[in-house]
Parts: C-alpha cells; sequence; structure tokens
C-alpha cells in the first residue's frame, strides 16, 4: 500500500475528489486544473532524481507553473510513494498513475503487461540512475552466517521481491554459481520487511537493490555475501509514462523531465547536499544514501537512454520470460527517446571524487583508486587518492581525537564503492586491497599466494 500522497498546487479538495471519484488521472479536475500523478519510491535512492530528491526540492512543480504561464493552464501535482516497482505499473495499468519510476525488471514488466492490456501503453523516457556491473542489487547475511559464497544459500530461506531486478540478480547469480532454480526457499517480501526479518533470524538472507544492502551492512545488522557487480550485466532504473496521458499532455511531461535534469544536475554538482536532503525525506541514514549516490558512487545518475543500457534490457527479456513473468515485449516500442529530444536538455558530468589528498597530498587522479573520508562534525568530505591514503587518514583523524562517520573505497576488482570498515581486506606486499565480500577476497587470495586477508585493524595498522 502507498504511503499517504502529498499534493502540491494549487489545491487539496481537488486530489480528493479525484480519489474519491476514481477517475483516471489524465482528465481534468473539477475546475479545469491539469493533474498529474507520480508514483516513486523513496526509499530506492538509485530513482531520486525523478523521485525523492525531485519531491523535496520542488523542481517539477516549478517547471510547472512556468508551463503554466506561457498556456495559463494550473497544474497540480500529486506525489504517490511505494516500497517497489510492482504496484506502481497496477496503478498505471488503472490509469491512477501517469509517470513512475522504478527498476529494470519492474519497468520491462510494466512495458509487456501495458502491452498485453492494448491501446497506446506505456514508455520508458529517460534513465535515472546506473550501475554498468549490476552492483546496484545484492546479496547480505547475518553476521554470523556460516555462509561464504552464494552456493552456500542452499537450502537456507531468502527474503526479496519477486519480480525486482534484486530477485533478477539473485536468480542469475544463483544459475552462475551452479545453484539450480527452487534450491532455495524463496521468501517474496517487500524491502522493509525483509530487512527486518533477517534481523530477527527468519530468513538467512535478504537480496535486495539499492539502498537496503548497504542499509543493513552500516546498521550492522549483516555483511554484504554476493555483490551484484560479480554479474557483470548492467542494472538501471527509470522513467516510464502512460503514453495516453503523455499524447494528451507532453507539455507535462516535457516539464517533468526538464525538473529531472535539474535534479541530476544538483546531485553530480552538490552530491553530500543531495545525500543530506534524500537522507532527511526517507529516514535513511545519510552515510548509506552517500554511498550510492555520492561522488564515484554505487550508482551514475544520468537521462538520456544509453545504447548500452536499452541493449542490456534487450538481453534480460529472454531472462524475464524464462523465468514466467514477463510474456513478450516490443522493447523498440517501449523505450521512447523522443520526450527527451524535445525537452533538448543538456547533459552534466557524473560526480566524481576531485581535489588534493590531504594526507598522502597528492591529486586525486584514478577513479578506480579514489576514496572518500566523513568525519563527524565537518560539514565536507576528504578526498583519498587510494586505499592506503585511506587507511592512512583514518588514522590521522582518529589520532587528532575526529570520530569517523564513513570512509568509502572502491572494491580491487569490480570497483564498487562500500564501507572500507566493513570490507574483507588483502595485504600484498605494500599494497592493501578492499574486497566487498568474502568471495571476492578469495578469488585474489587464490591467485596470489604471496598475499594474505587482514582485518579492518590490521589494515589501519600497515598502512
Amino acid at each position: 500500500m502507498p504511503r499517504p500522497g502529498r499534493v502540491t498546487r494549487p489545491l487539496l479538495a481537488a486530489a480528493l475528489f479525484a480519489a474519491a471519484t476514481a477517475c483516471s488521472s489524465a482528465s481534468a479536475t473539477g475546475d479545469g486544473t491539469v493533474q498529474v500523478v507520480v508514483g516513486y519510491q523513496s526509499k530506492t535512492i538509485n530513482t531520486v532524481t525523478a523521485g525523492t530528491l525531485l519531491r523535496a526540492r520542488g523542481w517539477f512543480e516549478q517547471r510547472l507553473a512556468e508551463q503554466g504561464k506561457k498556456d495559463g493552464k494550473s497544474y497540480e501535482v500529486v506525489w504517490q510513494d511505494y516500497d517497489s516497482g510492482a504496484p506502481i505499473t497496477a496503478q498505471m495499468l488503472a490509469d491512477k498513475i501517469d509517470i513512475g519510476s522504478m527498476g529494470d525488471y519492474p519497468l520491462l514488466i510494466n512495458g509487456s503487461r501495458a502491452q498485453e492490456a492494448g491501446g497506446p501503453g506505456t514508455r520508458l523516457v529517460s534513465i535515472t540512475g546506473y550501475n554498468p556491473l549490476g552492483a546496484l542489487n545484492g546479496v547480505v547475511v547475518p553476521n554470523g552466517s556460516p555462509a561464504h559464497t552464494l552456493a552456500d544459500l542452499k537450502g537456507k530461506r531468502v527474503s526479496t521481491s519477486v519480480g525486482s531486478a534484486a530477485d533478477g540478480t539473485l536468480v542469475q547469480a544463483l544459475r552462475k554459481a551452479g545453484v539450480p532454480d527452487g534450491a532455495i526457499q524463496k521468501q517474496n517480501q517487500q524491502p522493509a520487511v525483509g530487512a527486518s526479518a533477517l534481523k530477527a533470524g527468519s530468513v538467512d538472507a535478504l537480496a535486495q537493490f539499492v539502498a537496503w544492502p548497504g542499509a543493513v551492512v552500516f546498521a550492522g545488522d549483516g555483511r554484504l555475501l554476493y555483490d551484484g557487480a560479480a554479474l557483470g550485466r548492467p542494472t538501471l532504473h527509470g522513467v516510464v509514462v502512460r503514453q495516453k496521458y503523455g499524447a494528451a499532455h507532453p507539455e507535462v511531461v516535457r516539464a517533468f523531465l526538464t525538473a529531472q535534469a535539474d535534479a541530476t544536475a544538483y546531485l553530480n554538482a552538490h552530491p553530500l547536499e543531495a545525500s543530506r536532503t534524500v537522507a532527511g525525506a526517507t529516514g535513511l541514514p545519510a552515510e548509506v544514501v552517500h554511498l550510492y549516490n555520492g561522488p564515484n558512487g554505487i550508482a551514475t545518475f544520468a537521462t538520456p537512454l544509453r545504447p548500452e543500457l536499452v541493449d542490456a534490457l534487450r538481453q534480460d527479456v529472454p531472462f524475464l520470460k524464462s523465468v514466467g513473468v514477463l510474456k513478450a515485449l516490443d522493447v523498440e516500442r517501449f523505450v521512447d527517446p523522443s520526450y527527451l529530444a524535445a525537452a533538448a536538455l543538456p547533459e552534466t558530468a557524473p560526480a566524481r571524487i576531485t581535489g588534493t589528498d590531504p594526507v598522502c597530498g597528492r591529486p586525486v587522479t584514478d577513479p578506480r583508486q579514489a576514496g572518500e573520508l566523513w568525519l563527524q562534525g565537518e560539514e565536507t568530505t576528504r578526498p583519498a587518492a587510494g586505499p592506503v591514503c585511506l587507511l592512512r587518514a583514518v588514522k590521522a583523524a582518529a589520532a587528532a581525537g575526529k570520530k569517523l562517520r564513513a570512509a568509502y573505497v572502491p572494491d580491487a576488482a569490480t570497483g564498487t564503492r562500500w564501507f572500507a570498515d566493513r570490507d574483507h581486506w588483502v595485504q600484498d606486499g605494500a599494497a592493501l586491497l578492499p574486497f566487498t565480500t568474502e568471495d571476492g577476497s578469495a578469488a585474489y587470495l587464490a591467485a596470489h599466494p604471496g598475499a594474505r586477508a587482514v582485518g579492518w585493524d590490521e589494515a589501519l595498522a600497515a598502512a
């Protein structure tokens, strides 16, 4: 069920009227106001530029106000917050939501079911955030779990949201690991329910999308067993529009995409401020939001429908058919770049860690090595040129009596940014290498006989 939506400009009464009559959101309200209903997932922080951050900053309403000055119309926005993409799709098929944001698998299911229902269907019109290797999805287990690899989950209870991108990653990763379908006891649960179940011990693992793996690990309730980047398949979130609504109100869709571009530019230019805004709106720890949405974060935010991302969607269709959640989909019809083209939006560069490392005294130039330090009481973060420099910075901060909020460093193999103190560290000569999972560090150790595993405190001492 959605949380209560907030209605903005101009009248609350108009929204109540629409809800009471259950009329299509494409129709105008009683006073002629053009209404648009936006479905989003506040805690799915890979969609914040089309949801949480966009709503908090009011850019969509501002763009519609500008449009109203041009055409003399009045516009209002109704926001509806959900935990996953499936209920947004259901509401779109019922003509109750006009614009929605969700992950790649839910997007494809949305397009398929809309095409199956006949009529104009829905269209994927932009991207919110993506990761080229799939690191937005992960599997976590309790800290004391005996599981060391995905194969150890055979016969275990695994919570996931069936039909989600995280569920797809889980199934494909298990197949890659030689674990047949049905070898686990899958529990179909919403992310928050699954996280609670993991903490209570009623499930053995949680397979979920951003930001749940990071939130569970940061809270101390589990460790990352599987990093979705190991699958090597792009994962993305995007914006889907009911084509009937888009055809009737292209100016509204254009305003939405322009506002999304505003949010994307802001996030890329002011990542820490954006993380704090999203944290305040969702209740998620700012350190978790910044893990994903910060500079060199797990998510890259950009609006274009890039060829490699569209191609990834094409490749996902046969898999979704094989697991029975999708019958057919005309991807070329579903993916519609015309709305973005009409908006003629500038693209901003993704947020990157820059500056000079204050401890090692050299510029930060390599994003595959760059880390970030966030200390208590400081309004800015500190860059680190590499893992050893980050460890030295943590030691220096502790010596100065400063407490650590978060330290971020990329995985030595996949590049996945993770909490440095929750990583699995390896010492190989003078090098200190972080890995998000035990499986990842084990693979490195097997290929480098002279290397050895070290704990966090030992890595700090060796830096």
